[in-house]
């Protein structure tokens, strides 16, 4: 007769296979929750919530919703970050968009590691230049890097493209802080790669970005850094603009998957805090969902 002792921890071990390898995110069926969204439009929009914000606030105390690798919405569940159009983002109340660059003899196309996004930078800047146009009490900061291409020397290509798709004086050109006032109706490049100033550093922020998740069961550990640094921003510098990243991937977990666990405990954060105004800076999310962007805006 054969030995049944080992069916148990066969179960076991399946089980926590599936968690390492976050079988969640391989699902091809579409979520919409109140903090979680990978369907292809968000519940609702909200274009304009800026307009209510004073003129006179530093940009550094507006708290806002953001999304990691804005335009990686193709390449596969490792690749892709986001469901929702650049248009739709923006619309839904996105401010904070995360670029990135792939230079080949000038092109700027856009890239995810090896995943072409059917798109290039001009795109971008015409998404950003429409939407701005149509809404001037708004303003768009977007964080530009090179990715999938080491030329080091994308600041000639990236001022070519401004002047071909959009308008030099689009831009915010100054490292200092602008009031809500000076940046309605501007892109404000938050310059992450080499050459002269375009806009403001990067690097001049206050960031958290542990993205690298290894497993599902790295996740707590994902969180952790997301909670201390949303707990830091509120009584941090004024003067600094808080950039927390709840996005994270890894080899066995894959961005929505990551992302539906990171974005319920953020929902649940932030819900336990209604009523109160707090400074969050921007909140930098995959897949999220139109309740949760209401709930950050909302705290302003």
């Amino acid at each position: 007769m054969a030995s049944t002792k080992g069916v148990p921890r066969m179960g076991k071990m399946l089980i926590e296979l599936m968690t390492l390898l976050g079988a969640v995110g391989l699902s091809n069926s579409a979520i919409q929750r109140p903090d979680y969204d990978d369907t292809p439009a968000p519940e609702f929009l909200n274009p304009s919530w800026m307009a209510d914000l004073p003129d006179s606030r530093p940009l550094s105390e507006v708290t806002m919703p953001g999304t990691h690798n804005t335009m990686a919405i193709y390449g596969g569940a490792l690749a892709e970050c986001q469901s929702w159009s650049l248009a739709s983002q923006l619309r839904a109340g996105v401010r904070f968009l995360d670029v990135r660059v792939r230079h080949v003899r000038g092109n700027l196309t856009i890239h995810h590691g090896v995943s072409y996004q059917r798109a290039h930078f001009g795109d971008v800047l015409e998404g950003v230049a429409d939407f701005l146009r149509e809404y001037p009490s708004e303003t768009v900061l977007m964080r530009l890097k090179e990715e999938f291409s080491e030329t080091y020397d994308i600041y000639g290509a990236v001022v070519s493209y401004i002047h071909l798709y959009a308008d030099w004086d689009l831009l915010w050109h100054s490292r200092l802080m602008p009031t809500v006032g000076q940046a309605r109706g501007k892109l404000i490049v938050l310059q992450d790669f080499g050459g002269p100033d375009l806009g403001m550093r990067y690097g001049s922020l206050d960031i958290a970005d542990d993205w690298k998740v290894p497993t599902l069961l790295h996740v707590a550990e994902k969180w952790q850094s997301v909670h201390e640094h949303l707990e830091a921003a509120p009584v941090g510098n004024k003067a600094y603009i808080f950039l927390t990243y709840g996005s994270g991937a890894g080899i066995f977990a894959y961005p929505n998957a990551i992302a539906q666990r990171i974005n319920a405990r953020l929902y649940d954060y932030l819900m336990a805090l209604i009523g109160q105004n707090r400074r969050f800076g921007i909140i930098t999310m995959d897949f999220p969902a139109a309740p949760l962007l209401q709930m950050i805006i909302n705290f302003n």
